[in-house]
């Protein structure tokens, strides 16, 4: 154990011991103020108990439901080829690109009362009324499985690339159907990939705010729940749902964990998964559809959201679509200083918090992955710790540990600053980043390390043209998955912004509220963008990234 090593991980353990932890173990310590009667008030409040159970119902259908939708996809593009499926798997990943708030303002205009597809069908079927209310605990989840299916489908296409289609062919040999191959082989080996992708639709549904928010129809939540509670001044009952709120993650993680671990399977062949050319006309033919109409629903949303940024505010009533259009919305965007602010405030912030993920998140990876030492693995705990917390919580720990100066209770005041919402996305795009960086890092046998510098070459030289190489397509793949959640993130801000520094997300909100839906969706296209030269940027960069023999 060196010196350098211990000089660097000691305070890093001090600062993610007072910025991650310590907020959360305010949040418990408030929760127990009055001796556990705000316990007893959360068990004996009917809203906050049918807040919890809604909560976990909605989330776990929205597993289901994001299962039904991504598996089936994932084996249609992985194990057939037709006519459209490079298209289909261009446009799969779409609903990654809208920021939560983003995507439901798309459903609100695509499928609410007053949108577009709902009053194409009314006017279709010559209804006075509109034929479904998007409002309601299945909204949600409809919201919530177009959003997060995009896990499991992500996670499947990447174990399915690396399957061996001939155990198929063998299983096919001895006689098994279809029905029993897939119980048999295939699901157990897809097992971990599943657990994964069900694991972020579980953890992102129960902490989602805007879905519920926007179509809830009065319906209690947990994270509105917290909300109103803080808003009504009960930061004792607050405490509680964000405890149960987390707890409540933390319970879902360690469930999908233990269902993940009962079987363990390995493929030890070194075949490889092979598309099967559909030959029959009448399923080519359906395939060809099927595509169509599943690559005009995924693009839908963006398209709606693009038209109604060229809508004139006001003008979109009881029409189909916008009847006048207009370039003056991005056009105040740029000009107008009242809605000029949160955009410079947005990337500010993001900038500030993704480079700092990327300066803590590397040490850390390095830390873990090629050093030992003692307290290591509290470092590992510390920096994945709020990945397991909805941002919710999150956002009330921090609210409740940084809201006056108190050097001598480890506290500062940052609530109302500029920096407390920097802050919040470093602290939640840090798991991000630090995963991504392990991940490059244990790809490097770690003797290359200990040969550069027995060949006489200085730690930084060596961290220059070793380390730093080895970890680049992890450094970069981390931060722009850190700066795409902190662009679009919401639920955090919400509960943390003040006029001065609030963002583009708020302002959506607002601009929302007073009926300027042009506006709002401008400000929506302008997130969008940002995610896509994000993404760009990444894959610029990581082309330009120079191949590295690490063995």
């Amino acid at each position: 154990m060196s010196r350098r090593t211990l000089l660097i991980a000691l305070p890093l353990i001090a600062a993610l011991i007072w910025i991650v932890a310590f907020p959360n173990v305010a949040v418990i310590a408030g929760s127990l103020d009055g001796g556990g009667m705000h316990w007893v008030e959360f068990m004996r409040s009917p809203s906050d108990r049918e807040a919890l159970w809604t909560s976990l119902w909605i989330s776990v259908a929205s597993v289901i439901a994001s299962t039904a939708i991504g598996l089936p996809l994932a084996f249609l593009l992985q194990r057939a080829e037709f006519p459209g499926r490079k298209v289909l798997s261009a446009v799969a990943t779409l609903p990654a690109a809208l920021p939560p708030l983003v995507g439901v303002i798309a459903f609100l205009f695509l499928y609410g009362e007053s949108g577009a597809i709902t009053r194409t069908v009314q006017s279709l079927l010559h209804l006075d009324a509109a034929p479904w209310a998007l409002s309601g605990p299945w909204a949600i989840v409809f919201v919530h499985a177009y959003t997060m299916y995009v896990y499991v489908y992500l996670f499947v296409s990447a174990a399915l690339e690396n399957y061996d289609t001939s155990l198929d062919d063998a299983a096919r040999g001895l006689g098994h159907g279809p029905i029993r191959r897939f119980m048999r082989i295939t699901l157990p080996l897809l097992t971990p990939a599943l657990a994964g992708g069900a694991l972020l639709v579980f953890m992102s549904s129960l902490g989602s705010f805007s879905a519920p928010y926007v179509f809830g129809g009065g319906l209690r939540v947990l994270s509105t729940q917290i909300i109103n509670s803080k808003l009504n001044d009960a930061m004792g009952v607050a405490f509680v749902e964000t405890a149960v709120l987390a707890l409540s993650a933390v319970a879902g993680l360690l469930l999908l964990r233990w269902l993940e671990g009962r079987r363990q399977y390995t493929i030890t062949s070194k075949g490889r998964a092979i598309r099967t050319p559909i030959r029959s006309r009448g399923v080519k033919l359906f395939a060809i559809v099927l595509s169509t109409l599943v690559v005009t629903i995924l693009v839908l949303p963006h398209g709606m959201v693009l038209l109604t940024a060229f809508a004139v505010d006001g003008a979109w009533t009881t029409q189909v679509l916008p009847p006048e259009y207009t370039l003056d919305n991005f056009r105040r965007l740029l000009t107008d200083p009242q809605l000029l602010p949160p955009i410079r405030n947005t990337v500010v912030m993001a900038f500030i918090a993704t480079a700092a993920n990327v300066v803590v998140g590397f040490v850390i990876g390095y830390l873990t992955v090629l050093r030992k030492f003692s307290g290591r693995k509290l470092l590992e705990i510390l920096a994945v710790l709020p990945w397991t917390i909805p941002p919710t919580a999150i956002a009330i720990g921090l609210a409740s540990t940084f809201d006056s100066f108190d050097p001598w209770h480890g506290k500062v005041l940052l609530v109302g600053t500029f920096w407390i919402l920097p802050l919040a996305y470093f602290i939640r795009g840090l798991p991000l980043v630090t995963s991504a960086v392990q991940s490059s890092l244990r790809q490097m046998e770690p003797s290359v390390e200990d040969a550069a510098r027995g060949l006489g070459a200085s730690w930084w030289l060596t961290m220059k043209r070793v380390v730093i190489p080895a970890a680049k397509p992890g450094l970069i793949a981390g931060a722009v998955l850190a700066a795409i959640t902190a662009i679009g993130e919401f639920v955090a801000t919400v509960l943390l912004f003040t006029l001065s520094n609030r963002t583009i997300s708020v302002e959506v909100l607002q601009q929302l509220r007073s009926q300027a839906f042009g506006t709002a969706s401008a400000y929506s296209v302008l997130l969008i963008l940002m995610t896509f030269i994000l993404t760009l940027t990444a894959r610029w960069l990581q082309g330009r990234s120079e191949p590295m023999i690490v063995q």
